[in-house]
């Protein structure tokens, strides 16, 4: 485990000792990319040092059990010694782990959540009402209000309870969105003893299985991005992992926009995780590469494709996990240039900013 430094991890106190273990192991396979036997020595290593287990229950026990409950299969095609590999469900299992994550950060706090007035067709009640239309679903029905309507207009003694008395709650209105998530898989993102990458894998593992389950109608594609880029499926999160490359955000780009070119949908986004700033494009077959400053010929392309991308109407919102100045500076001309937003996040905050931002578009776009 060296080079890696770990935070606090609350062991969950309820449960059954393997409920206990799979919630710290669904962590540590995250960590260690989708390899399970990497996983289980780390959690072996962890064991050792917190007595994690008891004579009663061991390591041995917990592995048979992730077994014969289908969480891992031993089929001699996984990785490491004894080709064992996450299953389908373990791959669900870690996506809802990442989503309960981030829901728990914004139950914890305030800040982040973005109101708005618009109302219209939706699934979250406001407190405003409105007299009903025909299309309004009685679901939405305010009983208190209707019936007392009824009384004013008919009086008790000939009650009868019409059409014109009947008020329906008000919804937020959230339209079907297409949002293309863009990670950062460049060699930077795991520089200078910070693990980067792992908090983008959640948060992506955890948008994808919100949409998936909340907004089924909505699309999700992600793609990755380092030298050039390339779409992944989302079975493919875990096991995401970063590369010797440079950063080549006109490649990411201009995939994403080709991608949202064909969806039907009218309402189109693109979410950029990144710390750092372009350093490379293609020329060609080749490479052009410059890590240094800020070079203005990769600079003019990527913003030259904030520009396009805003004349399609596709928004473009940066989430930088790094705070130079002059990144800062690019961010803005970047953010500029698109019309879109920015956001500077820690790598503990990352998770709420995206998902608050992408409710508050679901509400506010029509």
């Amino acid at each position: 485990m060296v080079g890696w430094r770990f935070g606090k991890h609350r062991m969950k106190e309820d449960g059954t000792p393997f409920d206990r273990l799979l919630d710290l192991f669904k962590e540590l396979l995250i960590h260690t990319s989708g390899d399970v036997p990497e996983a289980l020595s780390w959690l072996t290593e962890i064991d050792k040092e917190h007595k994690l287990t008891t004579p009663d229950y061991g390591i041995a026990d917990f592995i048979e059990e992730l077994q014969d409950k289908g969480y891992i299969s031993k089929d001699g095609n996984g990785r490491g010694p004894g080709g064992m590999q996450p299953t389908k469900k373990m791959e669900v299992s870690l996506r809802r782990h990442a989503l309960d994550d981030i829901f728990d950060q914004l139950k914890k706090s305030k800040k982040g959540k973005h109101n708005t007035k618009l109302t219209g067709q939706g699934d979250e009640t406001t407190s405003e009402l409105k007299p009903y239309e025909f299309g309004d679903t009685l679901d939405k029905l305010s009983i208190t209000e209707s019936l007392k309507n009824a009384q004013i207009n008919h009086g008790l003694e000939n009650f009868i309870l019409t059409q014109d008395d009947l008020e329906v709650h008000e919804t937020y209105f959230q339209s079907q969105t297409s949002t293309v998530l863009m990670i950062d898989i460049s060699h930077s993102m795991i520089l200078y003893g910070e693990d980067r990458i792992t908090p983008a894998k959640k948060v992506a593992m955890a948008l994808a299985e919100l949409i998936t389950t909340r907004y089924p109608k909505d699309s999700l594609d992600i793609i990755v991005f380092g030298n050039d880029a390339w779409r992944i499926e989302i079975k493919d999160l875990p096991y995401l992992e970063v590369g010797p490359y440079h950063t080549n955000t006109v490649a990411g780009l201009e995939l994403a926009m080709n991608i949202l070119r064909k969806r039907k949908n009218p309402n189109k986004q693109i979410m950029m995780i990144t710390d750092g700033k372009p350093t490379c494009i293609k020329k060609g077959k080749k490479y052009y590469k410059n890590a240094f400053g800020l070079d203005r010929k990769i600079l003019n392309r990527t913003l030259g494709l904030a520009t396009k991308a805003k004349k399609l109407s596709i928004p473009i919102t940066t989430f930088m996990i790094a705070q130079d100045p002059w990144l800062v500076q690019f961010v803005d001309q970047f953010t500029r240039a698109n019309n879109g937003k920015a956001f500077y996040s820690s790598l503990q905050g990352l998770g709420e900013f995206i998902f608050m931002d992408y409710k508050d578009n679901k509400r506010k776009r029509r």
